[in-house]
């Protein structure tokens, strides 16, 4: 079977209408397991590069690709030390969240897993580089080990020289989108919409009828000095009866 080889001058080239788009399980078992293995890939179409080298602005490959995939070998960043340098020109790559495990069925795993580290870029120097919205994943290959029990498996060390990276833009459309949605119905609770105000006729002239309501009308509605002018008129009506 003749190898395929979609890689020219380190950049990934599909053929027009293809659209490479694997999952976490195909990217470890398929492609970096094969790697480290020195197995035969499915297709030469992940270029090797050192990710650090680059910003990841600058990595190759097209512009208009969603998703760039490269696999990188493991450069510590002190010596006698399991770190790895993240750091590149303009920034660094900092790990955000918990890692996720890779694994598929027991027959095909033979005691390895792969675990996804999500990495955010910042531009500066750390601890005090902007956050931007360029996010790695990356795949590396570890051998499980069990407890006594046999029961639960836990991470043991890692596999080989390279880690398979996924790079790619967070989508800022849709969160932008939602805050000014959220500043909207904000503004719009803080303004105070003129309510009308009706005035009912019918009913002052019901009140206006009953002497017994005549005084409260007087008295609520009437400044100080039309309320005293007031009660002199409910005692005349009150002298009258």
């Amino acid at each position: 079977m003749e190898k395929l080889n979609f890689v020219k001058n380190g950049v990934s080239k599909l053929p027009p209408g293809f659209c490479f788009q694997p999952t976490d399980e195909e990217l470890v078992f398929h492609y970096l397991k094969c790697k480290i293995f020195s197995y035969q890939l499915p297709a030469s179409i992940i270029p090797e590069i050192n990710v650090c080298k680059f910003d990841p602005w600058d990595l190759p490959g097209n512009c208009g690709e969603q998703d760039k995939y490269f696999f990188s070998s493991k450069e510590a960043k002190y010596r006698n030390s399991n770190r790895m340098n993240r750091t590149t020109s303009s920034g660094y790559w900092k790990a955000t969240g918990s890692d996720k495990k890779v694994s598929v069925s027991s027959s095909l795993s033979n005691g390895i897993a792969g675990i996804r580290k999500s990495l955010v870029f910042y531009q500066g120097k750390s601890p005090n580089g902007s956050r931007t919205h360029w996010i790695m994943h990356e795949y590396r290959l570890v051998s499980l080990g069990t407890t006594a029990c046999n029961q639960l498996q836990n991470y043991a060390n890692e596999i080989g020289n390279w880690v398979l990276c996924r790079i790619f833009t967070k989508k800022r459309s849709n969160i932008e989108n939602g805050y000014m949605m959220k500043s909207n119905i904000v503004m719009n609770t803080n303004v105070e919409v003129a309510q009308p105000r009706f005035f009912d006729f019918m009913r002052v002239h019901n009140l206006a009828s009953d002497p017994t309501t005549h005084f409260s009308i007087s008295s609520s509605c009437s400044s100080s000095s039309e309320v005293s002018s007031s009660e002199e008129r409910c005692s005349d009506i009150y002298t009258d009866f």
